[in-house]
């Protein structure tokens, strides 16, 4: 784009997107497309994933795209993630986005439930960070960001199992931000509030919730999936070259607001 420092953009660079057929993903692979780079676009269900393309290929008609059908939640959809990626020879930019809950009170929530919030949201973070090292090492300089959660930094309603997954992906994002930087590897993370998405408005529907959320946050209002996607845009960018280890709140005021 002229006028553009490159430092702004992403020409040129290849992303794995998880998660990315609806919601945040979606609107992450949008922005990613629209500012250069070329994708890997991941999620369960082809139908979704062939719907983003084709909104792709109308926006951004340069960005090559590649779509995986795959549960990261399971040993052998994260093998199909890695075997797929690995015929680019080298990866530049990871964004481990996909996550799923199941909203109850710990004391109902069963412990079946409880490790398949865990390996969708963590242990699927996890793997795809420690099976795709090699190739993000072929890339580097490269980055990885972890789409938390403000619930991974203070109590929300949203349950033991979730805080307890995104807690641990936030710690997870300091430790190989120190461990990888050897690598000229990056990672960071996002902690959004709520945002206008299809799984956030499943509680947002309840008038009474709404309001409390609202006046727990200061900018009064939802955030966009755009903004978020914005926010982790930027942290791939060569403009954020000197931030590592850090989680950034995308929350309207929602974490810093006191009485």
């Amino acid at each position: 784009m002229p006028g553009v420092s490159k430092h702004w953009r992403l020409d040129g660079r290849l992303a794995l997107i998880t998660g990315a057929s609806r919601g945040l993903g979606e609107a992450t692979a949008l922005e990613m497309a629209e500012l250069g780079a070329d994708l890997v676009l991941v999620a369960r269900r082809d139908e979704g994933l062939t719907r983003i393309q084709r909104e792709i290929e109308r926006r951004a008609p340069a960005c090559r795209v590649l779509t995986v059908a795959a549960d990261l939640g399971t040993e052998a959809g994260r093998s199909m993630v890695v075997e797929a990626a690995s015929g680019f020879g080298k990866l530049d930019i990871l964004i481990n986005n996909v996550g799923s809950n199941i909203r109850k009170p710990m004391t109902e929530i069963t412990l079946e439930e409880y490790r398949a919030v865990q390996e969708t949201n963590l242990v699927s973070c996890f793997e795809m960070c420690r099976r795709l090292l090699p190739l993000l090492r072929a890339g580097a300089p490269s980055c990885v960001v972890n789409n938390a959660s403000v619930a991974g930094l203070t109590h929300l309603r949203t349950g033991a199992a979730y805080g307890m997954s995104k807690a641990a992906m936030i710690q997870l994002t300091r430790n190989l931000a120190v461990e990888w930087a050897p690598f000229e590897i990056r990672v960071n993370a996002v902690a959004p509030w709520y945002i206008d998405t299809p799984l956030a408005r499943q509680v947002l529907e309840d008038d009474a919730y709404l309001s409390a959320v609202l006046e727990r946050t200061p900018m009064g209002r939802i955030g966009e999936p755009a903004e978020v996607a914005r926010t982790i845009a930027f942290l791939c960018m060569e403009a954020a070259g000197y931030i590592t280890g850090q989680t950034l709140a995308v929350d309207g005021g929602f974490t810093v607001y006191g009485f």
